[in-house]
């Protein structure tokens, strides 16, 4: 029950894993209050959450568009109004937007996906952000993945848009420390999820034969499951992970339960950011100074 008493705000929650990590935070003891773009898949979300909820928890449900100013300023003031104050978020909402060569793919649909990925991001951040500096605390939790941290060819809007997402995070961590407010990313791991299921449909033509190769594996294996990753937000929503800011952490990988006994030295380093690689990090001593 690490999110007692807690009310989080979660955003692209009709299905995946934004549903699993309103199950997981309902778990640990929040309220929630989701939002997603599709009424009918919202409705039934907010159903199947209530049904597992306690008695008392509240389950708030806003139709909302991430890249819509008005939209989210809405949906935070109803969030807040609802659930009595918001002490954490999950940015969750994405798509991985047009796949094939960027030369090929229509740009409307390009410009679209960084509207949801990276600025619907930064929208819902800069309502909570107010909120959370005039009570000295909140948890704001942003969704990475794999086109964050290595070249995502084919899907160039979804890639750009989530390396964006991770540099806007360790610049808004920087903007808010000494504040109480921490902010960190996270990358899943591989799901088996609406993403997938367009990459699988897109065809090799599309996405490359690689990557669509290695979608037909990951959905015959099964993926990661969705309960990694939720189990990741929650811990950076509570308490345990005061301190923490900055991140980029991997469900996955990463030994995220033991981060709190190195604070002090996860501060002070960049470990788990992105960062330039120089001749020296890999052993050579050219381009040197």
């Amino acid at each position: 029950m690490i999110l007692e008493g807690k009310h989080i705000v979660i955003t692209g929650a009709s299905e995946g894993l934004g549903v699993a990590v309103a199950e997981r935070c309902l778990a640990e003891g929040a309220d929630v209050a989701i939002c997603a773009r599709s009424k009918e898949r919202l409705e039934r979300a907010g159903a199947a959450l209530r049904a597992v909820a306690r008695p008392g928890q509240r389950v708030i449900v806003t139709v909302a568009d991430v890249a819509n100013p008005q939209q989210v300023k809405a949906l935070i003031a109803d969030a807040a109004r609802e659930l009595g104050g918001i002490d954490g978020l999950v940015n969750n909402a994405g798509i991985y937007g047009p796949k094939g060569l960027i030369e090929e793919v229509d740009w409307i649909e390009w410009v679209r996906a960084i509207e949801i990925n990276l600025m619907g991001t930064v929208l819902v951040c800069r309502e909570v952000v107010p909120l959370f500096r005039s009570r000295g605390a909140g948890k704001i939790v942003n969704l990475s993945g794999g086109g964050a941290t290595a070249p995502l060819p084919r899907l160039s809007a979804y890639a750009a848009s989530k390396a964006a997402v991770v540099r806007f995070t360790e610049t808004l961590s920087e903007e808010l420390r000494g504040t109480g407010i921490d902010v960190n990313a996270v990358a899943p791991g591989a799901l088996n999820t609406r993403l997938l299921d367009e990459v699988i449909a897109a065809g090799p033509d599309k996405v490359g034969a690689g990557f669509h190769e290695r979608a037909l594996k990951q959905q015959a294996e099964g993926g990661t499951p969705l309960v990694k990753g939720a189990a990741l937000c929650a811990f950076l929503l509570s308490g345990a992970s005061d301190g923490i800011s900055g991140k980029l952490l991997s469900a996955v990988w990463d030994p995220w339960l033991d981060l709190p006994a190195r604070r002090a030295e996860l501060s002070a380093s960049d470990i788990y950011t992105l960062r330039r690689i120089v001749p020296k990090d890999r052993g050579r001593d050219w381009g040197e100074p």
